[in-house]
């Protein structure tokens, strides 16, 4: 019973009432998750405390039960069963998904096949995206996209002075993730434009997806030989390119980057969509890589701690550097690319 207060006990002999499973003998907090608190429920069930903030009004509860709901109404397996929720306590009840976390030198192609082949699952006909909110940060149009990520830099010009490396962080932000930005959102716009995309033009319901948002191996265990995948606190529907690019960046486990032609061509086939949409995928793959910068400055911001402090994660001087060195690897990323564009060989 080791970090369960009363008030965590009785909020998951609740839900397992309610879920009809025997009540809990044993319950346990487990290491990770960074918005919310996770509990084993015996050896069958996981209860979710999920991370509420006046200043951050995502249903994180809402999103990921909905889109359990939709998976499993559909057929759809390798994901955890939703049992039972309480939305006042912000907690969901769900079962165990078996397997082990992957580690980032195992994923190739045949992993990142299990993934395109669960979205594909997902997304299968009738895909029915209206059936979900709108994922976090949704976007529906180029310039919603361009505006996202223009929020999330404005963000970083409030770094908290007292974060450990705040300075650091600040150096980082004006100096190298600021004027990249500006430079890939002018070549979105120059791009958009050679390919007659309007940057306010609204994505029909048609072209939209089921996505299950933050979708990566981050996110994934491997039980033998098949992959299953958990946490879609802000899953719902959105642009296909945004789950693609989302995918292609998660800095954790990452997906290799030399696979993204094939997934995304499968992806838009699969969903019935033209190739101006695996073009749109392309193009906003740099915008992304700033998103996921930002992300993971988001340590330096004064949410950022807050939510941390929720779910128990140290602050330490230890992880500052370690986040600094991450956000500048993707920062990286955008500067490889396009020195390769200039020498010809994209």
């Amino acid at each position: 019973m080791t970090e369960v207060t009363p008030d965590v006990l009785e909020t998951a002999t609740r839900l397992v009432g309610q879920a009809g499973l025997p009540l809990p003998l044993t319950v346990t907090r487990l290491r990770g998750g960074r918005n919310n608190r996770v509990y084993q429920i015996d050896d069958a069930a996981v209860l979710k405390l999920y991370h509420w903030d006046p200043r951050d009004t995502r249903d994180r509860l809402r999103a990921e039960w909905q889109f359990l709901a939709y998976v499993w109404s559909r057929g759809v397996r390798g994901v955890p069963r939703p049992l039972a929720s309480d939305a006042a306590a912000h907690a969901g009840l769900y079962a165990k998904l078996p397997g082990r976390p992957l580690e980032p030198g195992e994923i190739g192609a045949g992993q990142v096949d299990a993934a395109l082949d669960f979205l594909l699952a997902v997304n299968a006909p009738p895909r029915m995206p209206l059936t979900l909110d709108p994922g976090s940060e949704a976007c529906f149009t180029l310039a919603e996209h361009l505006a996202t990520i223009d929020r999330r830099v404005d963000r970083l010009g409030t770094i908290d002075p007292g974060a450990p490396r705040a300075g650091a962080a600040e150096a980082l932000v004006r100096g190298r993730l600021v004027p990249l930005w500006q430079g890939v959102r002018r070549g979105i716009l120059e791009g958009a434009a050679r390919l007659r995309l309007a940057a306010d033009e609204t994505l029909p319901d048609a072209a939209l997806c089921i996505s299950p948002s933050d979708f990566g191996f981050h996110n994934a265990l491997a039980d033998g030989g098949r992959v299953g995948f958990l946490d879609f606190e802000y899953a719902g529907r959105d642009d296909p390119a945004k789950l693609v690019c989302d995918f292609f960046c998660q800095p954790s486990v990452p997906a290799p980057i030399a696979l993204m032609e094939t997934f995304t061509q499968r992806l838009i086939a699969g969903l019935g969509l033209g190739s101006v949409h695996a073009a749109r995928c392309h193009l906003l793959l740099d915008a992304y890589r700033i998103k996921w910068a930002c992300i993971i400055l988001n340590d330096f911001l004064p949410l950022g701690s807050a939510r941390r402090a929720f779910a128990d994660l140290a602050r330490t001087e230890e992880r500052a550097a370690a986040q600094l060195s991450r956000a500048a690897a993707k920062l990286n990323e955008i500067d490889s690319a396009e020195r390769t564009h200039h020498h010809g060989l994209s």
